[in-house]
């Protein structure tokens, strides 16, 4: 039996698996320190002060650029006591509206991947964040037919993917999911009783990392995927 036989439904993240998404946010974190800390106090780590204040705001504000423009400014105006100038808050803001006007940027081999997997059976785009930003990229990516499900989570957890199963009619142990974050795309599945490939990408947010002792298949590329699956 191939590899691909074991499941009924694989399950593709977008941001930094098909796309790329964390540059743009990795590029604002470095002009945010640069703008900001000349008003923090000595011994102010500028760029934690950011990440902590993302991670407060997750469950008010969700994730996406929106979110981050808003805990950028909040971090600007705390770690400054409230110093830092209306014309650097004016730059956040317009980073932030050039980060959600920037467009598609496709990583290596991904039209061909779902292409040639699609062909083999039923695929699903799983993916968090933003609606409306995260919508105009899958519409714009020109992806959007390979997918007989787009799903646009506020969390990717194993309660999420759960119901997500159960709405696909498919049990977790036939269901896979690909994705480049070890904590929103591999661990919860697994947790299920599902299966992960992790791909990773050369750059992750902070607040993705997590340590962890299971073991999953992890491919240098996407463009290894039909190889693995036994479909090249």
């Amino acid at each position: 039996m191939t590899v691909s036989k074991q499941f009924d439904i694989i399950g593709f993240d977008a941001d930094d698996t098909l796309w790329e998404s964390e540059d743009g946010f990795r590029a604002n974190e470095l002009r945010f320190v640069e703008l900001v800390s000349s008003y923090a106090p000595n011994g102010i780590d500028v760029k934690a002060a950011l990440t902590a204040t993302e991670r407060k705001n997750l469950n008010t504000f969700g994730y996406g650029v929106k979110s981050f423009a808003i805990s950028m400014v909040e971090a600007a105006i705390t770690i400054s006591s409230g110093s830092v100038p209306t014309d650097v808050l004016a730059e956040l803001i317009e980073m932030a509206r050039a980060q959600l006007e920037e467009p598609v940027h496709m990583l290596p081999h991904v039209p061909e991947v779902l292409a040639t997997v699609g062909a083999a059976y039923r695929l699903v785009l799983i993916t968090k964040g933003d609606l409306v930003h995260q919508t105009h990229k899958i519409e714009t990516s020109g992806l959007a037919h390979h997918f007989e499900e787009l799903e646009i989570v506020l969390e990717k957890d194993s309660e999420t993917y759960l119901r997500l199963l159960g709405r696909l009619k498919v049990e977790p142990d036939r269901f896979l999911m690909v994705g480049n974050s070890v904590r929103s795309d591999i661990l919860p599945v697994m947790a299920l009783g599902g299966h992960g490939v992790h791909v990773p990408y050369h750059l992750l947010w902070d607040l993705e990392h997590v340590e962890h002792n299971e073991l999953f298949v992890e491919l240098k590329s996407l463009g290894d995927l039909p190889i693995w699956l036994g479909l090249a």
